[in-house]
């Protein structure tokens, strides 16, 4: 749930940018301006999220996995419910947009510690031999979050006229993504406290001096590999579910219900692929399944973007070869757990991935859109790139993978 709330709120917060920025600005603001503003409020959230993942990241080593792991749910839960009920400009003036950057900074914060939580936390409870699986699973939730603000979106436009949408159908999504996060918080209450961090607990091994020192002091390599897959990870969801509805649009000439049906059908691929992909890691380990899982990556999607123009079927068949592709990115967290001991798992999983997502996934629209200016098949050469990056990766893991500290136990380090 929490992983699928952390998309379903870019997805939701970008669907209704413009009635939100016309409600929360002084109406003689110009169009642009309010645009900018606007998506400068919804940057925030992921600025702040490195900060917010952070601290939760250090009291999860240090006070347990469990109580941050329900904090950051029921922050979000709160946050993205006091967005649904935020007053306007024309009811209490520039307090309204100030009174909105706060809470999706505070909605950022959350996010921050949401998924690199849920992945320690479960990580450290599954049996050793079904960590890919069980992280995969959380992946796919990801995706579920992008067709659920699809979803819920496209039926608050269909269901309501535009008028309606700005009187008050624009709060629907986020009223219901704060029902959502509850229902999260509460069965959360029949969680229990990982075995490894009560393991800790007992024999005195939680650390006295700050997590995230000793991350950067001691685990650099892991930080790098983090950030790494975290690279991989958000280009693959970014470009081929989260832009290519527009490039369907724009590039190939599709209607918006052909490309929001082809993006839909290619994110249900993804939901098996993301959970096949962890289960197979499981099974060969990370080096081979990467050094092929790229190769695969590379063809399926640049046939994609070299064939979708042809026709609806093909564009459909194509979507489902990529969708499970880009599963591939199902089977990062296995590593990544891996990358850090116990001790200090949860602040440096949580450093690497947010810093990484709030680099890359920030940047990855930027650079892919300007690109296209000078080759109208940017986008599936970045991909390409990505691909590259993912089979060398692989190798490397092949070659080194002992170099990787700590396993999900307290035992020392194995191969992956």
């Amino acid at each position: 749930m929490g992983g699928a709330l952390e998309f379903y709120d870019f997805i939701i917060f970008v669907f209704f940018a413009s009635v939100i920025g016309h409600l929360f600005f002084p109406p003689d603001m110009p169009e642009w301006l309010v645009l900018i503003q606007t998506f400068g409020i919804f940057a925030a959230g992921y600025l702040v999220r490195p900060l917010g993942g952070i601290l939760m990241a250090h009291f999860g080593d240090r006070a347990g996995r469990k109580r941050v792991f329900t904090l950051s749910v029921f922050l979000m839960a709160l946050s993205t419910l006091a967005m649904a009920c935020l007053p306007t400009y024309a009811a209490i003036g520039v307090l309204a947009p100030i009174l909105l950057i706060v809470f999706r900074m505070l909605q950022g914060a959350a996010i921050g510690g949401e998924v690199p939580g849920a992945w320690t936390f479960v990580a450290e409870h599954v049996p050793a031999n079904r960590v890919g699986m069980a992280c995969g699973f959380l992946c796919s939730g990801l995706t579920f979050g992008i067709l659920l603000g699809s979803f819920i979106a496209a039926g608050i436009n269909w269901a309501f006229s535009p008028e309606e949408v700005a009187s008050f159908a624009w709060r629907i999504p986020f009223f219901i993504g704060g029902v959502f996060g509850l229902l999260g918080v509460y069965l959360r209450r029949w969680l229990s406290e990982t075995p490894i961090f009560l393991e800790m607990k007992a024999s005195n091994r939680l650390q006295k001096s700050l997590p995230l020192k000793i991350v950067l002091r001691d685990h650099l390599h892991g930080v790098v590999i983090s950030a790494l897959l975290t690279w991989i990870l958000s280009a693959g969801i970014v470009v081929t579910t989260l832009m290519t509805s527009t490039f369907l649009q724009k590039l190939y000439g599709y209607s918006p219900l052909e490309s929001l049906l082809a993006t839909s059908f290619g994110s249900l691929f993804l939901i098996v692929g993301t959970v096949s992909a962890g289960a197979l890691v499981d099974r060969i380990g990370s080096g081979r399944f990467f050094a092929v899982a790229g190769v695969v990556f590379g063809i399926a999607t640049f046939a994609f973007y070299t064939y979708a123009g042809v026709s609806l079927q093909v564009l459909f068949a194509l979507y489902a070869v990529m969708g499970l592709s880009v599963g591939m990115v199902g089977a990062t967290p296995y590593v990544m757990v891996r990358s850090f001991p116990a001790g200090v798992r949860f602040s440096g999983l949580s450093f690497s991935y947010n810093v990484a997502y709030a680099i890359f996934g920030g940047l990855t629209p930027v650079v892919v859109t300007s690109l296209l200016a000078v080759n109208p098949m940017a986008h599936a050469w970045y991909l390409v790139f990505i691909a590259v990056l993912t089979t060398a990766l692989g190798f490397y893991l092949m070659r080194y993978s002992e170099r990787l500290e700590g396993d999900i136990g307290l035992r020392p380090a194995l191969a992956y």
